[in-house]
């Protein structure tokens, strides 16, 4: 049986937003998948609509550019397709020193970590707040819990997508619309690939969970109304660890887990 509800999750193409595709998918979730890999997505999108009788659209959409949420929103209009679900999971890091990873990129993280999330709740939250009904994710970081020297860009993003979605969900209490941050630890997805963080100590000593496990515990969470997800035990102790340690002894333990292993 299909379902009138729809969900919309970025970064889809792989890691989390790929397996929290499958998740909606098999609660009969029709399906609007955004990700910059127009044939991997296709494919995906395929997969899902054949192995769970869904509708699952593809939008190749690069959302570094500033023109991009406003442009799947009007194209989403245009196609009279009713958001209920928004999933801002698209994201990336790179690790450096800051001083040395190039403007292009430091701004690229922020535009697609901070402005792109902050422009596409900004733009499908008010139709959600006028039928009193509807659920967002933003995915943040573990990172986001403290300063991360060699990834400054990055940790400092995922803290302001912390604190937007918990004030955000403050706002929405009582309104219908329910918001929920997932906050994962090391993960095996590419992001570590692309950031250039498989062989630090957070990757090779830490031992990252796998995407399944970490979208799950987010699903759950985000279909249960928690403001808050920590996917893991360990990750949920060093969080609670990191609010009574002195912070400039935090900064220097991220420093050296970001540093290379062995």
């Amino acid at each position: 049986m299909k379902s009138h509800k729809t969900a919309l999750i970025t970064g889809a193409s792989g890691g989390i937003g790929y397996e929290l595709a499958k998740l909606f998918a098999h609660d009969h979730y029709n399906l609007v998948l955004v990700a910059r890999s127009a044939p991997q997505l296709t494919q995906f999108a395929d997969e899902l609509q054949r192995q769970f009788g869904v509708t699952a659209k593809s939008v190749p959409l690069d959302l570094t550019a500033g023109s991009a949420p406003q442009f799947l929103f009007d194209q989403l209009q245009r196609e009279n397709i009713s958001i209920d679900v928004l999933v801002n999971n698209a994201g990336y890091g790179i690790l450096g020193e800051f001083s040395k990873i190039s403007l292009e990129e430091s701004l690229g993280q922020i535009q697609l970590n901070i402005a792109a999330l902050t422009h596409m709740t900004r733009l499908f939250l008010p139709p959600m707040r006028e039928r009193g009904a509807g659920r967002i994710m933003n995915v943040a970081s573990t990172a986001g819990f403290q300063p991360g020297p060699l990834m400054a860009v990055y940790y400092a993003s995922k803290a302001y997508v912390i604190s937007f979605s918990e004030a955000l969900a403050n706002e929405l209490s009582g309104s219908g619309v329910a918001l929920t941050c997932l906050c994962p630890g090391p993960t095996d997805t590419g992001f570590q690939g692309r950031a250039g963080t498989e062989n630090t100590v957070l990757f090779k000593v830490l031992r990252p969970m796998d995407a399944k496990t970490v979208a799950r515990n987010g699903y759950r969470g985000l279909m249960a109304g928690k403001t808050l997800v920590i996917s893991g035990l360990r990750n949920r102790l060093l969080m609670e660890s990191l609010r009574i340690s002195p912070r400039k002894l935090v900064t220097a333990i991220s420093r050296k887990i970001l540093g290379r292993a062995g």
